[in-house]
């Protein structure tokens, strides 16, 4: 009788634990620069109240970044809490068909989280890699060739099971595509399995096998659509002590830009504005369901976004409305430069976050595993998570001190650049990406090796104090170089990287090569 008493009583502990901890939901919309949130940009020609909600009853984070000013990268750092240029990625972003970016042991927020009880979902865009069966039984691998189209893309058998994918590093469930709504395939997959053959060939940019009913237009519509029921489903047992995570992760408002037709000209300033509309709507319809379930109290809700807005929004356009996508910064999606990677950070959680804070610490979305490991009580092993830094203290306390003081971020190109407090030191000429300076196609051949910006007093980056401070450049990047050689900036044991990493890359001539 004892002995059942005292089970009885572990047990009933475990519940009370567990009705403290959080719902965690992640929502990271594709291709939007931080001044795309009216909340975050008072001269914004872009209305997004549902975003703005979350930042009025919660926080703004307004020094939060990205890994990488491109997608694939930054994915792979948030769900693992571990620099993507520790793996093979040097550069650049994976393919619709391109292999696991993520080893089968690392750990991810998600398998964190389904240890500690949460029921765990993947709605969206992946863009991580699966092995793809071909139909003579090998698996598929497009690395490097994505942006020509898979030429295999044919042979793959649609109907086997597609392995190493979202449930099998922490998910229970995924519903969502392979890459880019602009990469082939275009089908969806539920799980493990396509939900429909790729008979026909569609192009959304690039051409390649699809679904003959997938369209582009139905994608964001219908991932939100799924995140609402599965927030539905999940809110009662959420209620009884048993806590989801969903990741969330968006098509829009990358390219296609295909709102439906009840959002174009919505915005009164381009099409890229009223998909961004649609992005703010898709927000909403996650809040609402929130409270009707009763459960947004107790939820953790963030907003951000993988990289800066994207080339393809039209700036031209967006300006002649007064409309800036970097809002101050400099630059936009794919440069080593501040609109590359200084991303929408919002976070909302009534039970703890005040409402109207707002937080200028910097942090990274690389902290987003160690923080649910502090919110949930898990130890993470010392051999992962090993970049991850926890600011759960921040988002109880806006006025708490910086949970870290460098943040190391990437170009397209693998251009590093490193933080130091407000000094922030670019090891390349040029943007790395595709802004001017831009390599491979400017003559960065006149212009200094690195770029040493004082963001305090220069946000848009526009003066290059590395001649002034060349004991500042010396410090910083070997500071850099004692980061990436330990492989890890977390204290811990030493470990090693997946590849050689190279920290000064060379650069393209004119012509020769484009980043």
């Amino acid at each position: 009788m004892k002995s059942f008493l005292l089970t009885l009583a572990f047990a009933f502990s475990v519940a009370l634990a567990s009705a403290d901890q959080p719902n965690i939901i992640i929502i990271l919309a594709d291709d939007q620069g931080f001044g795309d949130v009216s909340a975050l940009n008072p001269g914004s020609k872009i209305p997004t109240p549902h975003i703005d909600r979350i930042a009025k009853e919660g926080m703004i984070f307004s020094d939060a970044h990205t890994s990488s000013s491109v997608c694939t990268p930054t994915r792979y750092s948030l769900l693992t809490g571990r620099y993507h240029w520790r793996t093979h990625l040097q550069k650049g972003v994976l393919g619709g068909f391109s292999p696991p970016l993520i080893a089968p042991d690392r750990l991810t927020i998600a398998g964190l989280l389904k240890d500690k009880g949460y029921y765990t979902a993947c709605v969206g865009k992946w863009h991580l890699g699966f092995d793809w069966q071909m139909k003579d039984g090998s698996i598929a691998d497009d690395e490097g060739d994505f942006s020509g189209g898979f030429k295999g893309g044919w042979e793959v058998d649609y109907k086997a099971p597609i392995q190493n994918g979202p449930v099998d590093v922490g998910f229970d469930t995924f519903f969502g595509i392979s890459a880019s709504l602009d990469m082939p395939p275009y089908v969806y997959i539920q799980d493990r399995v396509a939900t429909q053959e790729a008979t026909v060939e569609k192009a959304f940019h690039r051409p390649g096998p699809a679904g003959a009913d997938f369209e582009a237009v139905d994608v964001l519509p219908d991932i939100t659509a799924k995140t609402v029921a599965i927030i539905q489903e999940r809110a009662a047992a959420a209620k009884e002590g048993n806590p989801f995570f969903i990741y969330f992760p968006l098509n829009a408002p990358h390219t296609p830009i295909v709102p439906p037709e009840e959002w174009i000209g919505k915005s009164g300033v381009n099409i890229y504005a009223d998909f961004t509309m649609q992005v703010d709507h898709c927000v909403g319809q996650v809040l609402a369901a929130l409270d009707e379930g009763g459960i947004a109290e107790n939820t953790l809700i963030i907003f951000t976004t993988d990289n800066g807005c994207s080339p393809q929004a039209n700036f031209a356009e967006l300006e002649a409305a007064g409309h800036k996508a970097s809002y101050i910064y400099r630059g936009h999606k794919a440069d080593i430069y501040e609109g590359g990677h200084r991303v929408p950070f919002v976070a909302r959680w009534p039970k703890v976050v005040t409402a109207g804070s707002q937080s200028n610490a910097l942090i990274s979305q690389i902290d987003l595993l160690a923080t649910a490991a502090e919110i949930t009580g898990v130890e993470v092993p010392e051999t992962q998570g090993e970049d991850s830094v926890s600011f759960l203290s921040l988002l109880k306390d806006a006025t708490a001190e910086p949970t870290r003081d460098a943040v190391i971020t990437q170009s397209i190109n693998g251009s590093f650049a490193v933080r130091d407090g407000n000094w922030k030191l670019a090891l390349c000429p040029g943007s790395g990406g595709w802004s001017e300076p831009r390599p491979g196609r400017s003559d960065l051949s006149g212009l200094p090796p690195v770029q040493l910006f004082d963001l305090a007093s220069d946000p848009g980056e526009q003066t290059n104090l590395a001649e002034k401070h060349p004991d500042r450049v010396k410090k910083m990047t070997a500071a850099l170089q004692s980061m990436i050689d330990q492989g890890r900036t977390t204290p811990g044991p030493k470990l090693e990287n997946d590849v050689p990493v190279e920290m000064i890359k060379p650069v393209p001539a004119p012509g020769k090569k484009k980043a």
